[in-house]
């Protein structure tokens, strides 16, 4: 039986927990959009994630493992990854197909051919859609929100890095058929930030550079998201220029590595009324 989910991490059948992980680090640090430039790796990149996200979970992987590739229609992973065209979310695909299913069973056939809804063949669609809208930085940093669906109001974990259209399922929150329980099916929104603006894992931040720090180099205090920092500003700094702060962006999902927070200069020119009447007359003169 064809199970291409191994070959796609470049593992045996047989590779341990720590194998499996180790080898998706290795080929997902290869493949990463902000490190390979090669058109097709974003794509791989998504085909690597997919993968271990079923061969990562016991119950998922045990699934696979009885049913290989005819989960996917009897093609390999890759051709059935590529086939579902651009900018579908393979992740959501996946946990739909091993969303749940009657009697240790993977969902059954939809009508397009492929894996899905709840139960097996016939059962109705117990899952349940919301959208609801979080604040920027908890999209951010992780956090909880509460949410309340047909009179059950309960908190949900918000990951950190989680991007708006993103879809978040939450077990057992669905309807109930026969001893079942579907999924509950979150669409997520981000609300704008006025002080911030996101570009992928990427933050960019504007910073108020007084016109003294600007000429002659000083030091500036600035808010991060996790805490404030002094940052070092070198003399003949211009309006515009950015400053990078590694590591300290939004947390990948998938990889867990963290992006940078660009701080940009704004240059703060002082009230001319408002300046000794010598130091005007220099300025005039010198400028």
């Amino acid at each position: 039986m064809a199970k291409s989910l191994y070959e796609t991490l470049g593992v045996n059948e047989n590779a341990s927990a720590d194998e499996i992980k180790k080898a998706y680090r290795k080929l997902a640090r290869k493949y990463h959009p902000d490190i390979n430039k090669d058109p097709e790796a974003q794509d791989k990149f998504k085909e690597i994630n997919a993968a271990y996200e079923v061969l990562s979970d016991p119950e998922k992987k045990a699934q696979y493992d009885q049913f290989g590739d005819s989960m996917f229609g009897g093609q390999n992973f890759h051709d059935f990854a590529r086939g579902q065209g651009a900018g579908v979310d393979l992740d959501e695909i996946l946990r739909q197909m091993f969303g749940g299913g009657a009697s240790g069973g993977f969902g059954g056939f939809g009508s397009q051919g492929g894996f899905g809804g709840f139960g097996g063949f016939g059962a109705p669609d117990l899952d349940i859609n919301a959208k609801i809208t979080i604040p920027f930085m908890t999209a951010v940093m992780g956090g909880k929100h509460k949410i309340n669906v047909e009179g059950d109001s309960f908190d949900i974990k918000i990951p950190a890095g989680i991007k708006s259209g993103e879809t978040m399922r939450v077990r057992g929150k669905g309807k109930s058929y026969q001893g079942q329980r579907g999924d509950l099916l979150i669409k997520v929104e981000v609300s704008p930030s006025s002080e911030y603006e996101r570009k992928g894992d990427d933050l960019y931040k504007t910073i108020d550079v007084p016109l003294k720090e600007a000429l002659f180099g000083g030091k500036v205090k600035v808010q991060t998201p996790e805490k404030e920092v002094t940052l070092k500003v070198p003399k003949n700094t211009k309006n515009g220029q950015k400053f990078r702060l590694k590591g300290k962006g939004v947390p990948n999902r998938k990889t867990a590595l963290k992006g940078d927070l660009y701080l940009v200069a704004n240059i703060v020119l002082p009230d001319v009324d408002s300046l000794d009447s010598e130091l005007k007359e220099m300025l005039e003169k010198k400028l």
